[in-house]
């Protein structure tokens, strides 16, 4: 249909011509209150944006020599975060003559991941970079446990 008559069928209607797909061939158009069309869209995206995922990263560092109360709780702290739905970035931080030995951040990072293997799974794998030696946990999906209705109660009459 030629524009002419479009803009003419949309002024008799008291409507608006409204370009719908601007990358077709033809352009689509369609006869609409431009003011409905505009909230309609506005809500579109508001709802898009509730629907998102906000993707928190929380980490918790280490040190290679670290001891075994401090590791449960630092162990802990990661647990808490995957249980929070968050990702957790373990680092292990090397000093000096520590950074000869990677193989004993290896293993720790390793312990970490199989200590927590229920709750979340290795995302990035262990990987040096410089000082530091870092891991990427994300939580695992949350299967949908079945709630035990809770037993009625009688009344004592």
């Amino acid at each position: 249909m030629r524009i002419e008559d479009a803009l003419r069928l949309a002024q008799e209607a008291e409507l608006d011509l409204v370009e719908v797909a601007a990358a077709a061939r033809p352009p689509v158009c369609k006869l609409m209150d431009y003011g409905k069309f505009k909230y309609e869209s506005a809500q579109k995206a508001r709802e898009s944006r509730r629907n998102q995922q906000l993707t928190v990263i929380k980490e918790q560092k280490l040190r290679p020599k670290i001891d075994t109360h401090d590791y449960e709780t630092k162990k802990r702290n990661v647990v808490r975060f995957l249980e929070g739905g968050n990702k957790v970035k373990v680092t292990i931080m090397f000093r000096g003559r520590e950074q000869s030995r990677p193989e004993l951040g290896f293993r720790l990072l390793q312990r970490l991941a199989d200590d927590v293997a229920e709750l979340g799974t290795v995302e990035a794998a262990p990987k040096q970079d410089g000082r530091n030696m870092t891991m990427v946990l994300a939580p695992n999906k949350k299967a949908a446990k079945p709630r035990a209705a809770a037993p009625a109660r009688e009344r004592e009459a």
